[in-house]
C-alpha cells in the first residue's frame, strides 16, 4: 500500500486531466449552441424512447435540481417533451422531440469527432495503458464504496 501522501500526485493529475477534458469538451459543446448539461441530456436521450427523471439523473450525473432546469430550458427550445409515465401514474418520461432527435444526430457525432482528434494523438499502447490504469482506479473506488456501504 502506498504511503498516505504518495497518492496526492496521482490525485492532482487525475483532477487536472479531468479539468482539461472538461474545458476542451465544454468549449466545443458551447460552439454547438448548447450548455454541457444540455448536451449531456440530449446525448443521453438520443435514440431512446425517453426516460424518467430519476433514470436521466443517474445516467447523466446531473443533480435533480439542476436537471429540472436543464429539461425546462430544452422544453422551451422545443427539443424535449414531458409525457406521462405509463408505468407510474404520477411520473413523467422525458423524450426528445423530432427536432431534438435531429439535433442529437448532428451534435453527437460532431462532438465525438472533436474528442477523437485528441485521443488519436495517443499511441495504441498509451491508450490501452491509460484505459487499464483508469479501470484499476475505478475498481478501487467501487470496492471502497461497496465496503463502506456494507454494515
Amino acid at each position: 500500500m502506498p504511503a498516505q501522501s504518495s497518492f496526492l500526485p496521482l490525485l492532482r493529475e487525475l483532477v487536472r486531466t479531468y479539468q482539461a477534458f472538461e474545458r476542451h469538451s465544454a468549449a466545443h459543446v458551447l460552439s454547438l449552441g448548447l450548455t454541457p448539461a444540455q448536451f449531456d441530456v440530449i446525448a443521453t436521450l438520443g435514440n431512446t424512447a425517453g426516460m424518467n427523471p430519476k433514470q436521466l439523473g443517474l445516467k447523466t450525473l446531473i443533480t435533480k435540481g439542476t436537471l429540472t432546469g436543464v429539461v425546462d430550458r430544452l422544453l422551451a427550445k422545443g427539443l424535449v417533451r414531458r409525457l406521462p409515465d405509463p408505468s407510474d401514474g404520477r411520473g413523467q418520461i422525458v423524450r426528445l422531440t423530432p427536432a431534438g432527435q435531429r439535433l442529437f444526430e448532428q451534435v453527437f457525432p460532431a462532438h465525438g469527432a472533436h474528442l477523437h482528434r485528441v485521443f488519436e494523438r495517443l499511441s495504441a499502447q498509451d491508450a490501452a495503458q491509460a484505459e487499464r490504469s483508469l479501470r484499476i482506479l475505478r475498481t478501487a473506488f467501487e470496492q471502497a464504496a461497496a465496503e463502506e456501504s456494507t454494515p
